[in-house]
């Protein structure tokens, strides 16, 4: 039988990397964006990439729609094995006091309580089949302190938190629950950050070992080994795919 995995903001970046990489390794791969509109579009542009995905309209910062995705995929595919929880946003990039506080809640409603709504449903449903994965997106920004990003570390560290403590939570109960902490990756939206003269792409570089930018496949990689049956003995785990920046 066949595993099914959810990504959540799989259209995009990251998301479709990992997407497209869990469908050539004979995944069902469920991809999700807020936008019902793209669904045509997006199937049409993962067949381009050689991958057949499930598109589902979602909103993560609504529970009731987490727990009926879920639902739908369990319904179709029999199971759900694997959750990504991907999807995220990065606002107001300032100094705390210069900050606007509804950024701040925009953040913790999709970093932080997506990610825990997409845990508590897949959870659920996992429980009823035995088991299975949970990756989670953090960042280098949820295990140290960046200027001018204060509301954005806060949002990833309690994504390192709510890993650890469901990691405890289910450890003998056949669910696996890690993360990835990902440096400064080349998806669309840096790329255009970079562009516009937000960010300096010589000063992001600089400031890993490696002395340049990811790709959305080197995080993939490292989610897809995460939620595989490759990684039997790993649970609780922030892996950090960053190009030596934790090692500093």
């Amino acid at each position: 039988m066949k595993k099914t995995v959810i990504i959540t903001g799989g259209t995009t970046g990251i998301g479709k990397a990992t997407a497209i990489l869990f469908a050539k390794n004979g995944y069902n791969v469920i991809v999700t964006s807020r936008n019902a509109n793209k669904e045509a579009e997006v199937l049409k542009d993962f067949e381009k990439n050689g991958a057949s995905v499930t598109f589902f309209s979602l909103d993560v910062t609504n529970e009731e729609q987490v727990k009926t995705v879920i639902e739908k995929t369990v319904e179709k595919f029999g199971k759900l094995d694997s959750i990504v929880n991907n999807s995220g946003i990065s606002l107001g990039n300032a100094l705390l006091a210069d900050t606007e506080s509804d950024e701040l809640k925009q953040m913790l409603e999709t970093n932080v309580m997506g990610v825990y709504y997409g845990m508590k449903h897949a959870i659920k449903a996992m429980l009823k089949t035995g088991g299975g994965t949970i990756v989670n997106l953090a960042s280098i920004a949820g295990l140290n302190g960046l200027v001018s990003t204060a509301q954005y570390n806060a949002s990833k560290h309690a994504v390192v938190g709510l890993t650890k403590g469901a990691a405890l939570d289910y450890a003998t109960q056949g669910i696996r629950v890690n993360a990835v902490a990902p440096g400064a990756i080349k998806t669309d939206i840096l790329k255009n950050a970079i562009a516009s003269g937000t960010y300096d792409v010589s000063g992001i570089e600089a400031l890993h070992p490696m002395k340049r930018l990811g790709e959305v496949e080197d995080i993939a990689k490292g989610i897809y080994f995460l939620a595989s049956d490759e990684n039997q003995f790993m649970t609780g785990t922030v892996l950090s795919i960053d190009g030596g920046y934790n090692a500093k």
